[in-house]
């Protein structure tokens, strides 16, 4: 009995050892987008030790003008990101995830004025961009080696929305795939719709229309970025210009309305600026940015019988224009990209209550706009 009890004893710490590696890397590389500046002309990699919340600069790439927005491919070897001009532009990029190196592969033309946002499928068949002053969407075919070929199919909005001074016209600000993607979701802060498009990764022309091809928000509210529950059943839109989350149930790509929330505090009168949206990992609250006179991030907790809502907290970013947020893949910090005071701020998040705690870090980055983690080897 005593021997089977010592040799437990010093199983006991091998066990835990397995246990601990199992719980997935500790290290990621963080991918930052930015608009340019003197002192920055692309795009940075940072070191992110998950362990402690800090960063540590890697490598810049300094050829791509205003890479506002980027997505890294699934399996972490490709980077794509939206030049925002007139003469939009989407860039490829080969990822070295040891040392944090991007070579430049190629680049395309965005067939729109001012591309402001970027994903990619899974299995790296397309590109899709949102090109904000044309209102136009398009979807661009990836090559074996990870360049882009011209863009197969284009999307032209159309319409104007109540708001005069933001909503003349069509301004595409989105295209996101759903969980299993069978859908593209397409969000219009200048007509107040999100459009559907059925995806077929194998067709020329990859997108059509959905049996229900848009759904529309509340007048005025210009729908910008909008995140899935892992479980697929809910999707939830933040309103530009409203400072509102709009909840649905996604209904397999037949979205209905079940909630609009307000990310506003009592009495505020300031100006609205809401960016950017995010479940968690456990997909049991969702966090968005207000940027304007706010500069926080709200905190709904979800309701899983029936996606509903509700508000938790509100905690400033410590900076200004929190454009784009993210939670990093430990679920144990929350970091903010503040656009007009150049700091990256990463905060403790609690992953039982929700809520954001104390800021553990702050790094300098000129106008970051965009962050994306990736596994560091």
């Amino acid at each position: 009995m005593k021997k089977m009890l010592l040799a437990l004893a010093l199983l006991a710490p091998m066990m835990m050892n397995a246990q601990n590696k199992k719980k997935g890397p500790k290290t990621f590389d963080l991918i930052v987008g930015a608009y340019n500046t003197d002192n920055s002309k692309g795009i940075s990699v940072f070191r992110f030790y998950a362990e402690t919340g800090r960063l540590a600069y890697l490598s810049q790439s300094d050829d791509v003008p205003n890479p506002s927005y980027l997505c890294v491919d699934k399996t972490n070897k490709f980077v794509y990101a939206v030049s925002e001009t007139d003469n939009g532009e989407v860039y490829s990029y080969s990822f070295d995830p040891k040392g944090g190196a991007l070579t430049f592969i190629n680049k395309q033309k965005s067939a729109g004025a001012s591309p402001c946002y970027i994903s990619v499928d899974e299995d790296r068949k397309h590109v899709f961009v949102a090109n904000y002053s044309s209102g136009s969407f398009a979807a661009l075919p990836i090559s074996e080696d990870g360049s882009l070929k011209p863009a197969a199919q284009v999307i032209q909005d159309k319409g104007t929305g109540v708001n005069k001074q933001r909503q003349e016209g069509p301004h595409a600000h989105g295209a996101f795939l759903s969980p299993d993607e069978k859908y593209l979701l397409l969000t219009d802060l200048g007509t107040d719709k999100i459009s559907i498009k059925k995806y077929d990764k194998g067709d020329s022309k990859p997108l059509e229309p959905a049996p229900v091809d848009f759904v529309t928000v509340s007048p005025g509210s210009g729908p910008r970025h909008l995140d899935f529950t892992p479980d697929k059943k809910y999707m939830y839109v933040v309103q530009e210009l409203t400072g509102a989350v709009t909840a649905f149930e996604f209904n397999g790509g037949k979205p209905k309305q079940i909630q609009s929330i307000t990310m506003l505090a009592d009495g505020f009168k300031g100006a609205v600026g809401a960016a950017d949206i995010h479940v968690s990992p456990d997909g049991r609250f969702v966090y968005a940015s207000n940027r304007g006179d706010a500069n926080e991030i709200v905190t709904y907790a979800i309701n899983s019988e029936n996606g509903m809502l509700t508000f938790i907290d509100r905690t400033p970013t410590r900076g200004k224009a929190p454009r784009n947020f993210v939670i990093d893949p430990t679920g144990a910090f929350l970091l903010v990209g503040n656009q007009d005071t150049n700091t990256i701020n990463v905060f403790k998040r609690d992953p039982v209550s929700g809520k954001i705690g104390n800021m553990v870090a702050s790094t300098p980055v000129d106008k970051p706009v965009c962050l994306k983690f990736t596994p560091a080897m």
